[in-house]
């Protein structure tokens, strides 16, 4: 998938094998830049599916300067969610320092 090589050491880090089925789906299609839609169980590793792509596209720009806007950004009905999948994307955040998005 020729991901940023702070991914990769991040997903060895995590000893993930095999995406699972919404991954294995969904991350191409993301990281190809078109828009997807995706439903699984709770579970299922929705968010990385989002998240890795969302990362891998933030890596690739250059560094933000003072007044320039965000990069990413991610809808969530509830607040609880959003928590839940900052703390997941948090845990993306890799051997790196700071948060690149």
């Amino acid at each position: 998938m020729n991901l940023h090589e702070n991914i990769v050491a991040d997903i060895m880090h995590h000893k993930y094998e095999t995406p699972t089925p919404i991954q294995a789906q969904g991350l191409p299609i993301a990281l190809s830049g078109r828009d997807i839609l995706g439903c699984a169980e709770t579970g299922s590793g929705k968010t990385a599916s989002f998240s890795i792509p969302m990362i891998q596209h933030c890596l690739n720009q250059p560094p933000l300067r003072h007044g320039d806007g965000p990069m990413a950004l991610v809808l969530a009905p509830t607040r609880e969610l959003a928590q839940q999948i900052e703390r997941e994307v948090r845990l993306c955040g890799g051997p790196w320092d700071g948060n690149p998005c």
